[in-house]
């Protein structure tokens, strides 16, 4: 079984660009806990996305920017 990926390097370089914006924001400007836990999660799934080429909302979705 292969992994297909179904995200193209410039999206995958934003992702893992716009997580590491989301988890510095919630590391250094001080906001209520509950941004925090929102931003550290969104940031976790942009930045693992991009690393690994697959997004599960695009999959879901029936998305595929590699093409």
């Amino acid at each position: 079984m292969t992994i297909q990926l179904n995200a193209n390097m410039v999206d995958r370089f934003v992702r893992i660009i716009l997580g590491g914006a989301c988890m510095l924001s919630a590391s250094y400007i001080p906001m209520p806990t509950l941004a925090i836990l929102a931003l550290m999660v969104i940031g976790l799934y942009l930045m693992f996305s991009g690393l690994a080429g697959q997004c599960l909302i695009y999959r879901m979705l029936g998305i595929n920017t590699c093409k």
